[in-house]
């Protein structure tokens, strides 16, 4: 009983934020009739409003929302570019804050360059190590070095959502110091206000929720392999 618990508890943290920033933004996704603009009309208005010279928007992957400051390039889901929501203009806004943060090459905007390549690395190669669990298996039969090649596998993926700890607060000042005062100007009704401090929170959570709930995905993985 105390070990389902445990089991429970820890699959709670590590997914629960993952589900959360799902719900806000479903939750709040809802077309507004009466909205001005789509997220993608939006992002183009604050583009040109901010003068961020040479940025563009395009229409991207779905659940891809980004912006690549190599290309200078805002890429928002197709429902973001085209939708009328709290969820579009929020996430349209939270991403065009990206762009001014680089643009103006704010100190903030160091740390993507500093940890989220890292990110990425530590993160391939944890996949990597618990992708070759089974070859090992297969191969030598050792279960210590089955058990070691796991928990480098863990403490790597570990690492990883340590690296998008540490990017935390360019995202929320791409929120909150940016997005936030931008969307309270007029662009959203006052009304709206308490939603779009919602996604905005949801958004800047995303990577990191995200790197959470491949950690329990590793331990599914582990399981199945038990």
């Amino acid at each position: 009983m105390i070990y389902a618990v445990v089991i429970i508890t820890l699959a709670l943290l590590a997914y629960g934020p993952h589900l959360w920033v799902k719900y806000v933004l479903w939750r709040h996704s809802k077309e507004i009739t009466s909205m001005s603009g789509t997220g993608g009309e939006l992002a183009e208005h604050l583009v040109e409003r901010f003068k961020l010279d040479g940025v563009k928007v395009e229409e991207g992957i779905e659940g891809a929302d980004h912006y690549s400051p190599s290309e200078k390039i805002v890429s928002l889901s197709p429902s973001i570019y085209h939708g009328k929501s709290i969820t579009a203009v929020s996430v349209a806004t939270h991403e065009v804050g990206h762009a001014i943060q680089f643009v103006r090459e704010e100190p903030v905007s160091q740390l993507r360059d500093k940890y989220l390549g890292k990110a990425f690395v530590i993160k391939r190669i944890g996949t990597g190590i618990m992708l070759s669990i089974p070859i090992v298996t297969i191969l030598v039969k050792i279960p210590h070095l089955i058990l070691l090649s796991a928990v480098v596998g863990i403490v790597t993926m570990l690492a990883s959502a340590l690296m998008y700890v540490a990017i935390l607060p360019e995202e929320y000042d791409a929120s909150f110091n940016k997005a936030l005062p931008i969307l309270k100007e007029g662009y959203v009704p006052d009304d709206y206000i308490p939603a779009v401090r919602q996604v905005l929170k949801a958004a800047a959570l995303t990577y990191f929720a995200g790197a959470l709930a491949d950690i329990l995905r590793l331990w599914t993985w582990l399981r199945v392999l038990r």
